[in-house]
């Protein structure tokens, strides 16, 4: 028995077109997310508000308030503890923020016909 066209594999011309148009489009949105995140701005504390940093989606430190209470000359090390305690604590709310986002649309690629192996092209 002959065998009837088609294409290997059994894919279709048009459904490929779908699939690179659909690609095309995430990759749209996640550049749209990441430049929306990068405008973003992250806060944290430490040492029960005595230290609040902000931190921008560039991972760039954008502030640091320090209570006077904060500030004794006797003991610095206090203080430079509690500025990198809130610091990094701002960085990993930014970063789990993100990733969120991210995590997000790379599961909508996993679901869209077999895309989710082109995440990483992303």
């Amino acid at each position: 028995m002959a065998k009837r066209g088609g294409f290997p594999g059994g894919a279709m011309p048009g459904s490929m077109n779908n699939l690179m148009k659909q690609a095309q489009r995430m990759q749209r949105q996640m550049e749209e997310k990441q430049k929306e995140l990068e405008d973003k701005v992250w806060e944290a504390s430490a040492g029960g508000g005595a230290v609040t940093v902000r931190v921008s989606g560039k991972k760039e430190l954008e502030s640091v308030v320090l209570s006077k209470e904060v500030v004794d000359p006797d003991d610095i090390e206090m203080l430079q503890d509690l500025i990198v305690a809130a610091t990094n604590e701002a960085l990993r709310k930014m970063e789990d923020e993100q990733a969120e986002a991210f995590g997000a649309l790379s599961g909508a690629l996993g679901g869209a016909g077999g895309l989710g192996g082109l995440g990483g092209l992303f």
